[in-house]
Parts: structure tokens; sequence; C-alpha cells
């Protein structure tokens, strides 16, 4: 019986595919530990053909439909590893991470789902916009934790997919975590990558995630805080029809769908809507604040803007490097482009968003570039390193920045 089970799904990309399996037999595993499954959805390139003939070890489900990524739940039927790996057709790992994900698992029995670093060509890193989430491009699972709650979901097609499983978990009481010593490479191949479609998914999905799983108290407000803030990216991008197409589509097959909301602990740890006016109320004690900028319109705003109220704090405007300078307002509070945003009076400027790569990047560009306290309220200690020696830590884990410089 393998140990570990590589699972797939892909569409009309043979040659990027057969790059990626060519990677992943070289994962530094021995052959006879590990299995790979292919799902080709409705291929009509030769991808069957081509893993047939170059890679006949490898396990090939062929579909007669593109059921996007959450195909990967017809290789889960099959597969026979403890422990599953999702990668996408384009995504493969670093030798040496397997054998450390591995450990990860043995050394904790609760963790249900290692989540990957990933690295674009470029050099860059992704991640998903909350911590707690795993990733379809490179994420290891214990088998029986993701038999024990059901796989993808298989409605989603792709989009938020990884969501709707994680809050899954998290109400099993899995863990799901992020390692730094475990490497994917993320070749983000453009095809079959269709704006307007991904528009119109991320916000059918995300509608149906939070009208299917969040509680009762929270279903609504952030089920419009979401399309709030989905209308403005989208309306950004020239996808205003993709955006209302999604948003119908999601009220409706919410409405139609069985409601299975996780507790409020597992919505807590996910969202974290009464930790962030904590840790913001320790901050704005500590150093005196009465108006903050926010930096980034990230997905969690919500929870951040109800902190800021129940902290008694005015916040200025939101700065934005993508979305800023086009007149949008998020909930009457402007959204500006950085160069707007440091010329206004705050007393520190607060990274709201929890994607730990995004929020990593913002605080950097703020921290080199003003001189006023820039706070992340859940920066990892590992990301203290990065800043000045004149940093002085704070009582509650953040950092006080006198002059807030990198090193």
């Amino acid at each position: 019986m393998p140990l570990v089970s590589f699972l797939i799904a892909t569409h009309n990309r043979r040659g990027v595919l057969l790059h990626t399996l060519e990677q992943v037999q070289r994962c530094g595993l021995a052959p006879s530990t590990f299995e790979i499954i292919v799902v080709d959805n409705a291929s009509t390139d030769g991808t069957s053909d081509a893993v047939a003939q170059w890679f006949p070890p490898v396990l090939l489900v062929r579909q007669h439909e593109n059921l996007g990524p959450c195909a990967k739940n017809f290789a889960l039927a099959r597969a026979r590893g403890r422990f599953i790996v999702f990668l996408d057709d384009d995504s493969y790992p670093v030798p040496g991470s397997f054998g450390r994900m591995l450990r990860h698992f043995e050394s904790d029995p609760s963790l249900g789902a290692a989540v990957f670093t990933v690295t674009l060509p470029d050099g860059s890193r992704e991640c998903s916009a909350y911590p707690n989430v795993c990733i379809g491009c490179g994420t290891g699972f214990r088998a029986e934790a993701l038999r024990q709650v059901g796989g993808l979901p298989d409605d989603f097609f792709m989009a938020a997919e990884e969501y709707d499983l994680s809050l899954r978990l998290l109400d099993a009481g899995w863990d799901v975590r992020s390692f730094d010593d475990l490497h994917v490479t993320h070749q983000k191949t453009p095809g079959s990558r269709f704006p307007r479609r991904i528009t119109r998914l991320d916000v059918r999905n995300n509608l149906m995630l939070a009208l299917r799983h969040f509680p009762r108290e929270w279903r609504i407000p952030y089920a419009l805080d979401w399309l709030r803030r989905y209308r403005i990216i989208a309306d950004a991008k020239g996808h205003r029809a993709a955006f209302w197409a999604g948003a119908i589509a999601g009220s409706l097959q919410a409405l139609a769908g069985r409601q299975r909301p996780v507790s409020s602990d597992t919505f807590e740890k996910f969202a974290k809507i009464e930790e962030t006016p904590r840790r913001l109320r320790t901050v704005a004690q500590r150093l005196r604040l009465r108006d903050v900028l926010f930096v980034d319109l990230g997905k969690n705003m919500l929870a951040y803007y109800h902190a800021a109220e129940r902290c008694g704090l005015r916040v200025r405007a939101i700065a934005d490097s993508q979305l800023g300078g086009r007149g949008y307002r998020y909930r009457g509070i402007p959204i500006v482009t950085d160069k707007e945003a440091r010329a206004l009076p705050f007393d520190a400027a607060i990274i709201s968003n929890l994607s730990p790569v995004h929020a990593a990047l913002r605080r950097r560009q703020w921290r080199e570039a003003d001189s006023r306290p820039v706070i992340d309220l859940f920066e990892t200690p590992s990301g203290l390193g990065e800043l000045s020696e004149r940093a002085e830590p704070d009582v509650c884990g953040f950092q006080r920045l006198p002059h807030a410089r990198v090193a």
C-alpha cells in the first residue's frame, strides 16, 4: 500500500501536466511509497493518451465532462495512501518537502491538513486570504480527516472550494496549518483561466460558502459584506455582468441547498471576529490611537471595521494599491492609493488583510515608506526578525515601531 497519494485534476493542458508528472516523480519519496492519480476532465488535446503512453504507472480517471478542480473527489475515491496531496496540473513539489510533511503529521495527531508554501515563477508567493485555509495547488491531508468530512464540495467547480473543505475540517476538530518548510512551485499557467468566469465563480461560491456554513448571526452580514467587496473588485476589472451573474446564482443555490453552519468556536478560529477587536484595543490603548488608516480591502474587512467601531477609532481611509484612486468607498470610507493615504493625518496604519503573504508584503511596503506605526495585528513571531532592531516588543506580541523601518 502506498503511503502518499498525489491527486491532480486537469483539462486541456497536456504539456503542462506531463511536466508536472515528471516533477512529482522526483519528489524525493521512494517509488513504492506513493501513487499518482490524474482525473482528466474531458480533455480534447490528447491528455489521457499522453499520460497513458509516457507515465503508465499513473492511475488515470477519464471523465466525460469538465468538473473543474473538484473532480479530485473521483481520485480520492480511488486513493489508497494514508496521506493525500492535492496538486494542480501546473504545480509541483520541491524535493524533500514530502518527507518533512510526513514528519509534521507524525508529530501532531490533530493535524488534518498541512498547507504548502507556494512560489510563483517570478519568485513571489501566493496563499489563501485566510491563514487556516488549504490551497488546491499544494496541500497535504491526513486521509482519515479528508474522508471524514467528505472531500471537496461537488457543486463548486472551482473557486473557494478549499474554504468549504477547510471549514468542515476545522469544525470536525482537525487543524489546518501552513508550514514554511513545505514548498511547491505553481506555474500559474494561463490556459483554462478565464477572468470573467473566475469573477462569476468567486462571487457565487463565496456567497454559497457564507450562507451555507457561517453561524446564523454572521451569515447575512458576511454575505453582504463579501458582495460589497466583490462588487468593487469586479467593477474595477470591468466584470460587472459576471458579478451579478455570480450573485444571483450563489443566492439561488444557497437557498436550494442544505445549511450546515459551523460552530461559533470554529468560525472564531476562521474569521477572528472577537480576537481582532481584542488585539486592536490593546494596540490602541498602548499607542493612544484615535485616527487610523486601514491598509488593504482584505477579505476579512468586516472584522476590522467592527473592531475599529468597538475601539472608538476613526478610520480615515483604506489604502489599496489595486483599488485606490477610483472613487470607491467601503461603508462610507474612501478607498485611496498608497500615495494619497500617506498624505492623510492618522496615528497608525493597520494592516487589514489576514492573508499571511499579502500582509507581509504590505507591512514591508508601508514600513519602508512611512515613519508612523504600521501594525499587523496577526504578525507572527517569525516575521519580527525582518524589522529594525529599534522596534520594541509590545505587551501583546505586536511591535511598537517608533521609526518602523525594515532592516
